[in-house]
């Protein structure tokens, strides 16, 4: 029955030989194909069952005109009843074909049978010929009764679109509304069935919904009475068009209406490729629009609709661009511009978590574009619907705990919107300074262990700071060094944790009972802070923020001095305080107390960790420096201790001598560098008039006076003042060690009384001093210092004292010069250093086992100096470093393992005549060692082994390479120290490594060219 409907719609929608050129060519196709198929359909018993429904079907719908005197309508009319004869047919199939199998059906299927298809489903000629008839059915039936401007039309789709638009009779029954009422309402009744609604809205979507909004929305005004059609059947379109728009995919239906919408008309002389459309239309798209809009992914769809199809290009990221400014503007349909954003971003927000490549990048675009757009145009419902549920899992942070998934998402999309985004905004920049410190609390996290989080959150702040104003900039920077008496952030109780997949979770923390960990906690994190802070700050290296803070922090200090002088001038009468007020003057006290310690970590870090260039970048922040040094040294003046003191005068003469340098300079200063060197007078004046010292006093007024006059008054004393007060910095380090005399008198000392001096530094009690004395004395030796090489042995006992010392500072002073000193005299310096080694008094264990392991430091850093001597001096530290692994200390034994390894991979040939014994001893210690530490140096011995000797390991080791290949397969089979299997993984790996190599070599395509003589 299906297959005989399409026959006959075939014969009906036939072409006629010949190629159409007029219009009554094909008014008489038409004519001849409507006889035929009436002559096939009386005459053939095969079309029977087709026209007995066909005549059911004329019979039961209340539109067929039989007197009409258009043949274009009546060619319409019977397509429409054939079209309803298959719907009905394939609706009938459908309800037997659902109903239980027979019995005798199901006996006859078998697992492997593939099911039985719908007969719904056409084949592809069948399709051909149902879309041919749709085709004629909407050319001719719906598309020219369109009002102009709905649709698009005919004319402008093809040539026959132009012929057709000709053919059709207005004039003539039914009227032309009745006829496009009637093609609509077929239409949608074929579409009921799922395989014909396909072939309909794939092909004729556009033209229906135009049709359905003329019907149902077009004014009634300028219509005839036989025109109208009623007020029910205006309802019931509307109705279809709403449930129309509902089942069909949105994309599809938004660029359809964003085309029924139509285009600007003629305007310049550019003709639009879409006429324009009346008013009442686009006004009902525009709503329609907004409604797609602003229902559950309705943002999705709209950009689907718009971008799908694109491959990336220009004229994407200008799509992108558009579709973002349509989402950040409030539509004029929409209800109130609170419920049109509440509903919008969330939507934008969700835009930025596809993971798809392409979708992704256009998706995150328009997200990035339509929020910085709603932050800059409407900021108050950008915060409360855009930006808070940006931040939202940052901000919980200072309360709850956050899961890895949320803290990824939430950096990510900061990330996006702030970074990739690139426009700062006041209320964006307000909005995200407030989790600023949680930000930089995450970022000091990701800093101790290994996390994807790092980058974003370090891009993050760095673009915070670089658009922020500088005042704000600088507050938030002193909020993270907690300066303000409260870094924020994290809340109390809670702390950041690795999360499973590399990111970051906030959970609570374990309270710790003991106080003294609770302190060290407490201050090792704040000083983790601080290290943290100068890092970033040690990024942004074209940005002026680090200097300027620096400059804050020492301004600050010189308050702080005033402060304290005041505070000491007003004695505070606290027996007049009741017990709360004296409590709440403690308090402060103890919290001023605080931030003065805080500022100063700050910029000890600071000058320790980032650069001069990066401090001072300007001219102008090298004289802001100048002036806070010489304001602290004036706020000193009127401390008569504080100004004779060898660091105040240190100061001071620094800070003139940076004057005199710029002043005496090469480069000649402009009018804006004596502009702003004009700040100097002031304290310039303070000091030549109030210091106690004369020399420095002239230099004050000298320097004065160059500066007031712009360079044409400069005295002899400037320049030498630059000379004088310019030394190197390991010149000013050792003037201080030495005393007073290095200070105020540098140039008079003569050397012996110099190197006199550093010995006595040596024995001084205070650290600073005698590590500064040590660190010289090796300078001096690596110098070639006369007077230091002829008392090497006066400095060889000096540096084995300072090696009992307890401060870190010194013994490692003296380790880095016992180095020096065994790389200036090997022979002689490390006999004496393996005797140390080996000889220990008994009755100092405890002191001589720290000393051991230093002297053991010693000689690594003296081995790993040798170089190509190692052979020659290192073959009597073998000896050595093999009796140490018997020691009773399982310290000494790791340590001989190191410094054997260290040295046996420098060796290369050498190590021949020891292999035998080397690997007896490191294969006993891998097997009967109970100390797991001890285990771990003797792989780690064999991997530094076979990295030394690399290719040579073959020739060198050929005798024990198999002892030491199975000692590792033990390991990796037998240790139960996870550590040592892993050493012995590596050592194993790099053995593969030269094994093959060994086998198979490089091949080397190399010609020998040899010149004969």
């Amino acid at each position: 029955m299906t297959s005989a409907i399409l026959s006959a719609l075939c014969v009906l929608t036939k072409p006629i030989g010949g190629k159409l050129i007029f219009s009554e060519a094909l008014i008489a196709a038409l004519q001849t194909n409507q006889a035929l198929l009436e002559e096939r359909l009386q005459g053939e018993k095969g079309l029977y069952e087709v026209r007995r429904l066909r005549e059911e079907v004329r019979a039961g719908v209340p539109w067929i005109c039989t007197d009409t005197e258009d043949v274009t309508w009546s060619f319409v009319q019977e397509c429409l009843l054939l079209l309803l004869s298959l719907a009905r047919n394939l609706t009938l199939q459908l309800e037997l074909f659902n109903q239980a199998p027979s019995p005798a059906m199901s006996r006859l299927r078998t697992p492997e049978m593939a099911p039985p298809l719908p007969p719904d489903v056409l084949s592809v000629a069948q399709q051909k010929t149902l879309g041919a008839a749709l085709q004629f059915v909407v050319s001719l039936g719906l598309c020219p009764y369109l009002a102009l401007g709905v649709g698009v039309p005919l004319g402008r789709r093809s040539a026959f679109g132009k012929l057709v638009e000709g053919l059709v009779c207005h004039d003539v029954a039914p009227v032309p509304e009745r006829r496009l009422l009637t093609t609509t309402a077929v239409l949608l009744e074929l579409s009921v069935l799922s395989s014909l609604a396909t072939m309909v809205y794939t092909r004729h979507l556009g033209d229906v919904m135009a049709a359905l909004c003329q019907l149902g929305y077009r004014p009634e005004k300028g219509t005839t009475k036989e025109e109208k059609i009623s007020k029910e059947e205006r309802k019931n379109c509307r109705e279809a068009l709403q449930k129309l728009l509902g089942k069909v995919y949105q994309p599809i239906v938004i660029k359809e209406l964003l085309i029924l919408q139509g285009g600007p008309g003629t305007s310049g002389g550019n003709r639009s490729p879409l006429s324009q459309a009346p008013p009442w239309l686009r006004r009902l798209c525009g709503q329609l629009l907004s409604e797609r809009l602003m229902q559950p992914n309705g943002v999705q769809s709209v950009m689907r609709a718009i971008l799908e199809g694109g491959a990336g290009g220009e004229s994407d990221w200008r799509k992108c661009d558009g579709v973002a400014r349509i989402l950040a503007a409030c539509p004029q349909q929409s209800l109130s511009s609170d419920s049109y954003y509440s509903q919008v971003c969330p939507q934008i927000l969700e835009l930025l978590h596809f993971r798809d490549k392409l979708t992704a990048q256009q998706f995150q675009r328009v997200a990035t574009r339509a929020a910085l757009t709603m932050v800059q145009d409407c900021p108050m419902f950008a915060l409360q619907y855009l930006l808070t549920p940006l931040f939202s899992s940052l901000l919980r942070c200072g309360q709850m705990t956050v899961e890895e998934w949320e803290l990824t998402r939430c950096v990510e999309d900061v990330f996006k919107i702030c970074v990739v985004g690139n426009s700062p905004s006041a209320p964006l920049l307000k909005a995200l300074g407030e989790v600023v410190p949680v930000l930089f609390d995450l970022y000091c996290f990701t800093k101790k262990n290994a996390s994807h989080l790092r980058a974003p959150c370090q891009e993050i702040l760095l673009w915070y700071f670089g658009n922020s104003e500088l005042s704000v900039a600088l507050s938030t920077l002193q909020q993270l060094c907690a300066m303000d008496g409260g870094a924020g952030g994290v809340a109390s109780g809670f702390h950041f944790t690795p999360g499973s997949d590399g990111g970051a979770q906030l959970n609570p923390s374990e309270t710790i009972s003991d106080e003294d960990d609770a302190l060290y906690e407490k201050v090792s994190g704040e000083q983790w802070r601080v290290e943290c802070l100068a890092q970033l700050l040690a990024e942004m290296k074209d940005s002026d923020l680090p200097g300027d803070f620096f400059l804050e922090l020492l301004q600050a200090l010189t308050c702080w001095a005033a402060e304290e002088e005041e505070e000491e001038e007003q004695e505070v009468d606290t027996s007049a305080m009741t017990l709360l007020q004296l409590e709440q003057h403690l308090l402060g006290k103890v919290t001023g107390r605080g931030q003065k310690l805080a500022l100063l970590q700050v910029l000890a870090v600071m000058c320790e960790g980032l650069p001069h260039t990066l401090l001072l970048r300007k001219p102008t922040q090298v004289v802001e420096f100048i002036v806070a040094m010489l304001q602290r040294a004036c706020v000193g003046l009127d401390q008569v201790r504080a100004a004779a003191s060898p660091v105040e005068t240190q100061t001071l003469s620094m800070g003139m001598g940076l004057v005199a340098t710029l002043l005496s300079g090469p480069s000649p200063l402009s009018a804006e560098d004596y502009s702003s060197m004009s700040r100097l007078l002031p304290p310039l004046e303070e000091i030549s008039q109030r210091h106690p010292e004369v020399v420095i006093q002239e230099l004050a007024s000298d320097l004065r006076a160059a500066i007031a006059t712009h360079g044409a008054y400069q005295p002899d004393n400037v320049t030498r003042a630059t000379q004088y007060q310019s030394p190197k910095m390991d010149n000013n380090v050792s003037g201080d060690s030495l005393g007073p005399a290095g200070v105020s008198e540098p140039s008079s000392g003569t050397h012996s009384r110099a190197f006199s001096d550093c010995m006595l530094g040596a024995c001084d009690p205070e650290v600073p001093t005698r590590a500064v004395a040590l660190r010289t004395l090796t300078r001096a030796i690596q110098n070639g210092d006369r007077e230091a090489l002829q008392n090497q042995e006066k400095v060889l006992m000096l540096f084995l004292e300072n090696l009992e010392h307890e401060d870190t500072f010194v013994y490692l002073s003296a380790i880095q010069g016992l180095a020096v000193l065994s790389d200036v005299f090997p022979e002689r310096i490390l006999l004496r250093l393996q005797e140390e080694y080996q000889n220990v008094p008994s009755s100092q264990k405890e002191r001589s086992l720290e000393t051991r392991l230093k002297v053991g430091e010693v000689l690594m850093r003296a081995s790993r100096a040798m170089g190509d001597l190692a052979p020659h001096h290192g073959r009597p530290l073998i000896g050595v470093f093999l009796r140490g692994t018997r020691d009773e200390d399982r310290s000494v034994r790791a340590s001989c393992l190191s410094n054997l390894g260290e040295l046996c991979q420098r060796l290369n040939y050498a190590l021949g005549p020891w292999a035998e014994e080397l690997s007896t001893c490191l294969t006993a210690l891998i097997k009967t060692e109970k100390e797991a530490e001890v285990r771990r140096a003797a792989v780690h011995v064999i991997a530094l082994l076979l990295r030394g000797l690399s290719d040579k390991a073959t020739e060198v080791l050929s005798d024990v390479l198999l002892d030491l290949y199975r000692a590792l397969k033990w390991v990796v089979r037998s240790d139960t120290d996870d550590v040592t299997v892993l050493h012995a993984q590596l050592a194993l790996e790099d053995l593969d490594d030269v094994m093959r190599r060994f086998i198979f070599p490089v091949q080397k395509l190399e010609k020998k060219i040899v010149v004969l003589p």
